[in-house]
């Protein structure tokens, strides 16, 4: 397969450092809360850098485990192999790891700290209702994931919103007891120190609710980003729209039981395994499936000269 440079869209690109700069903004005035509060924000640091880096390093693990995820070899899954192999090559990535789920719902992940310490799995639910095509945009797309690094992005996006997630469990248990300036001292010091703890126990919710809001936009635009990255790799973005309308019409039949048995894996899949109605769009992860598959039919006839 011929090497593909995946070049960054113009208006994705704009929209995520705006992202990023309101969220630079929002955690700035979370910094200056802390400062301003007393609050030992060293080495509530030190504490949400550990949790992130144990999430950064071991995610792959973790997902793999949840989904019971199982590593084949080129003997074991030759087709799939060597389909991964010629994208990756295209891509100019190192070749992932090659897992397969033994689930009946159509997926895909790709997870990973970096190209060299990254994995790539499907479901036998997508392989068996996919064509050649489709499945291959579908691995276009993970891969894609990959190159840019997102899981990388979208750790260092939470580090800050884990802190303030940190504060939040440590704010309500202190309130619990007598966190809020209480006690047999002076009464008004009491009172100044309750209403500073009431201070930041709001600013600290509402920073976190920001902050998750804007984590959560910057996650759709890398899966918009990821959309073309693949459409761009396989030369076809029709096949990632007809892929998409297949995944999201079968999750739609899968019982209730087997979603939720790979719910804790729904932020890695190419659409979350979740039924639309419960899907709330302002906290999703992924984008409307809708317009993912609008965006890629505009990129066909684009290339089509249309």
């Amino acid at each position: 397969m011929t090497r593909r440079e995946i070049r960054a869209d113009t208006e994705l690109t704009l929209r995520m450092f705006f992202t990023w700069f309101l969220l630079a903004g929002v955690y700035a005035a979370f910094v200056a809360l802390l400062f301003w509060a007393g609050v030992n924000f060293i080495g509530i640091a030190i504490v949400a850098a550990l949790l992130l880096g144990v999430q950064f390093f071991f995610s792959d693990r973790l997902v793999v485990w949840s989904t019971r995820a199982k590593e084949v070899s080129a003997q074991e899954e030759p087709h799939l192999h060597a389909t991964v192999e010629r994208l990756a090559a295209a891509a100019n990535l190192p070749k992932p790891k090659v897992y397969v789920m033994n689930a009946d719902i159509p997926n895909a992940f790709a997870t990973g700290r970096n190209p060299k310490n990254s994995l790539i799995a499907v479901t036998r639910g997508l392989m068996r209702r996919l064509d050649q095509p489709e499945l291959e945009a579908v691995l276009a797309h993970e891969l894609t994931h990959v190159k840019n690094r997102d899981v990388l992005v979208l750790t260092l996006a939470s580090f800050f919103a884990t802190i303030a997630a940190f504060l939040m469990r440590m704010f309500f248990w202190s309130s619990l007891f007598g966190g809020f300036g209480g006690g047999s001292g002076d009464r008004r010091g009491g009172g100044q120190a309750a209403a500073m703890f009431m201070v930041v126990w709001i600013g600290t919710i509402v920073i976190y609710f920001l902050a998750q809001l804007l984590i959560m936009a910057l996650s759709r635009y890398r899966e918009y980003a990821a959309d073309r990255g693949g459409a761009i790799l396989t030369g076809a973005p029709s096949q990632l729209a007809s892929a998409l309308m297949k995944i999201s019409g079968s999750i739609a039949r899968i019982p209730d039981k087997d979603l939720r048995e790979v719910a804790s894996a729904n932020a890695f899949f190419i659409i979350p395994a979740i039924k639309g109605g419960d899907i709330v769009n302002l906290f999703a992860t992924h984008p409307p499936v809708e317009k993912r598959i609008e965006r890629l039919r505009l990129m066909q006839r684009q290339l089509e000269g249309l």
